[in-house]
């Protein structure tokens, strides 16, 4: 059901579900939200990526548990799905999406909700809720979050497929390159990602999370007290030290 592994500092989660076009069961949301947990607290890793088996990166709720529940029983449901999207982006290791097909409703959810994304050209994204009763009301929150009011209503009041190649112009991936590059670019983004000090990475993906709602006084008062936090860092004394002498910092992630 999910799958993880090392890749040297980068960890690759898995959606392994492929014959169920990876739908998010309530059983493969906590698998997942396990996973990332336990990542967290990996020091080795600095780095994750969120891939899918099979022709479908995600298709989204697997519907089969999503008729004749209790209200209770729906709640469960949405309360795992938020967490899992909540914990994508609270863990210090930036979340990266490899989208090898499609993703709608909560998988195209899961693909906003990474801090960054990259798809194959032949990917296709939709909030296709509203054509069978049930708005895509909680991928809605990621959704709009990348890519504006606007363009995030078209895709939940139509339910419509957007491109890869619209989806990288609208800011809901990184970018759209060939099939057979998909590995290649993703392991290279995170690659260059992990060169970096994870004291540095983690605070500063917190730090964007935590600005990006706030007014623009509030964001660089918030800001100005992170930098100068980090400022006084081993490592980053030790990264202004190798700028300097012009040689390859040594970080020790404190």
């Amino acid at each position: 059901m999910i799958r993880t592994e090392r890749e040297g500092p980068v960890a690759v989660v898995t959606l392994d579900r492929p014959q169920r076009r990876n739908a998010l069961s309530l059983e493969m949301m906590r698998a997942l939200i396990a996973a990332l947990d336990a990542l967290r607290h990996d020091r080795e890793i600095r780095t994750v990526i969120l891939a899918a088996a099979g022709k479908v990166f995600c298709s989204g709720h697997d519907l089969s548990e999503m008729t004749g529940r209790t209200l209770a029983e729906y709640r469960e449901l949405f309360d795992a799905c938020t967490e899992l999207m909540t914990k994508l982006q609270s863990i210090p290791q930036p979340v990266i999406a490899e989208v090898q097909g499609v993703a709608t409703a909560a998988g195209c959810q899961l693909v906003a909700a990474c801090d960054l994304a990259v798809a194959s050209h032949d990917a296709l994204f939709a909030t296709p809720g509203v054509r069978i009763g049930l708005f895509c009301t909680t991928p809605m929150i990621a959704l709009t979050r990348a890519i504006g009011r606007k363009r995030a209503l078209q895709m939940l009041l139509t339910g419509e497929m957007v491109s890869a190649s619209k989806a990288a112009e609208w800011g809901l991936i990184n970018a759209a390159v060939p099939a057979d590059e998909l590995r290649r670019e993703t392991r290279g983004l995170a690659a260059r990602i992990a060169e970096a000090s994870t004291l540095t990475v983690g605070l500063g993906k917190q730090a964007f999370y935590t600005q990006i709602d706030l007014d623009q006084s509030k964001a660089y008062a918030y800001a100005k007290e992170v930098m100068s936090m980090n400022a006084g860092a081993g490592d980053a004394q030790e990264g202004i030290s190798a700028f300097l002498e012009k040689r390859a910092p040594c970080w020790k992630d404190n």
